[in-house]
């Protein structure tokens, strides 16, 4: 269930945010001033935001670009009464992804809500890398197989991400090395082999499949089949 937090200072329309929020199924809390939405949004678990712009304590502009300096990528929906184009490119600029003008229609307010999480949820697919039982999420940098958080180095994570990239396909040493390393093949250094062979260690447990495989003379592989 999606949770959605209302930063909102005027009670009556608050309530009528929650009220339709909630109607549709989403589990939302509320915050009735910029300092408490701050931090309410500042310790992440939401899916989305609306954030009106003239608030008390914290403004909406103000707490929009505090939420992104702190990497809070939580979709917002802008609600003002301030309706004239430089306006809504404030809020756009500071950190919201839509901006809407009161009076509005709560039916309207659902739907960009909507949009917006359909959004946030095709951009974290794009940012999670995903092979039979392993995901690796592009922004936090966890590695999971079979469930199990793995922690792998930071050559380790960019190896794995070219393997499951370019997965069931054979790698040679020149790729892996550029792709990793960044610049020209040494054919004489075990780099690329110490590092496999780590990450495979990393890889292994009971139960489970053995995932990269050596193409012999040529590189590796990852493949669930050998």
């Amino acid at each position: 269930m999606p949770r959605i937090l209302t930063i909102e200072d005027d009670a009556d329309t608050a309530a009528e945010i929650v009220r339709a929020l909630t109607d549709r199924g989403f589990e939302v809390d509320r915050a009735s001033d910029g300092v408490e939405g701050l931090r309410l949004a500042s310790s992440g678990g939401y899916d989305a935001i609306t954030l009106d712009r003239m608030l008390q304590g914290v403004d909406g502009l103000a707490l929009a670009s505090a939420l992104k300096d702190r990497g809070v990528m939580t979709p917002i929906l802008l609600i003002s009464a301030l309706n004239d184009v430089d306006e809504r490119i404030k809020g756009l600029r500071a950190g919201g992804d839509d901006y809407l003008t009161k009076p509005f229609a709560l039916g309207e307010m659902l739907a960009r809500v909507e949009v917006l999480l359909r959004r946030s949820a095709a951009d974290a697919e794009k940012l999670l890398l995903r092979y039979a039982d392993v995901e690796l999420d592009l922004v936090s940098h966890v590695v999971r197989r079979a469930g199990r958080e793995l922690r792998l180095f930071p050559k380790e994570l960019k190896l794995l991400e070219m393997f499951m990239r370019h997965s069931e396909q054979v790698l040679t040493r020149t790729m892996i090395f550029e792709g990793v390393w960044g610049y020209t093949f040494d054919p004489g250094t075990n780099l690329i082999d110490v590092h496999v062979r780590t990450l495979r260690k990393k890889l292994e447990g009971p139960g489970l499949v053995d995932l990269i495989h050596t193409a012999r003379g040529v590189g590796y592989t990852l493949s669930v089949q050998p």
